[in-house]
């Protein structure tokens, strides 16, 4: 069960950090100016926060036959956990990538 954990942990930084190293918002939608906006990434980042979320409570209920309830507290420490997992991938484009040139 713990290496299900990480294996969930994984799977939260890369869904945190896919807005910042894709030029298209949504994975399909190519923005007319050809560059995705900050606006738009940081909308990308509660959308895959919930599908995050729905990945680990199917997991959840196939290991433990349950879900248990949460209150509103774990939601929002996990939304400010994920928004700190991203926090590389923002580093990347808007600071390293410019370097990188």
């Amino acid at each position: 069960m713990p290496d299900v954990a990480w294996l969930l942990v994984l799977l939260a930084f890369v869904l945190a950090n896919i807005p910042w190293f894709t030029e298209r918002f949504v994975f399909f939608i190519k923005p007319a100016s050809g560059k995705k906006k900050v606006w738009m990434c940081l909308l990308e980042i509660p959308m895959l926060y919930c599908l995050m979320g729905f990945i680990a409570i199917g997991v959840e209920r196939k290991m433990t036959g349950e879900i248990h309830r949460q209150d509103w507290e774990f939601y929002w420490v996990s939304f400010f956990l994920f928004l700190i997992l991203s926090v590389p991938g923002f580093i990347y484009r808007y600071q390293l990538r410019h370097y990188l040139k």
